[in-house]
């Protein structure tokens, strides 16, 4: 597999999350003030307005993440085309701007991708692509979403901070030790 392989695949990864993020609350609109969240059995008072028929959390998430990009490909291009008008377009984008980039450039744009295409998926309750990553702290295979503290933590009793608190994880590291470790993997095999 080549490296331009490795980058239309991230690519294609984080475009088909972000696709599906989107499809998934355009057919799955909140009807009540609660949104997408837990509705707990206690009595509370009627809602005065109703709610928003969106999940404005995951439509920061996409705003955000589509902001990244374009930063991201104008650093790297400030003569970038302008923005495609369909967010769903945004990686492929960013992937034709970038293209003659320097090889470490390029490999930034692929932790972005792949850091995308993971925070896509537990944004619409996918978090069993955390698991398969080991912990890039203690090497073990223990990594796991925390859906209380919302991120990534290590379960591996040895594996905690100054504090003896469970390591927590980044979306940005997660995503660099695992497309360096690719990256790795296919220098060894091309000599």
């Amino acid at each position: 597999m080549g490296q331009g392989d490795a980058t239309e695949d991230n690519a294609a990864n984080a475009a088909a999350g972000l696709r599906h993020l989107s499809k998934y609350f355009r057919e799955h609109p909140v009807t009540g003030p609660d949104g997408h969240s837990y509705i707990s059995n206690q009595p509370r008072a009627t809602a005065t307005n109703p709610g928003m028929p969106l999940n404005v959390r995951v439509l920061e998430h996409i705003d955000r993440t589509v902001a990244e990009v374009a930063a991201y490909t104008r650093e790297v291009n400030p003569d970038a085309e302008p923005l495609p008008d369909d967010v769903l377009d945004v990686y492929r984008w960013c992937v034709e701007n970038t293209v003659h980039a320097p090889e470490i450039v390029q490999q930034r744009r692929e932790v972005l991708e792949y850091q995308h295409s993971l925070e896509h998926a537990v944004a619409a309750g996918d978090t069993d692509v955390i698991p398969p990553h080991p912990c890039p702290d203690c090497r073990t295979w223990g990594l796991m979403w925390d859906k209380l503290t919302r991120r990534i933590v290590c379960t591996n009793r040895r594996c905690v901070d100054e504090e003896g608190l469970s390591t927590t994880i980044t979306f940005a590291r997660l995503a660099h030790e695992h497309v360096t470790a690719r990256k790795n993997l296919r220098d060894v095999r091309a000599t």
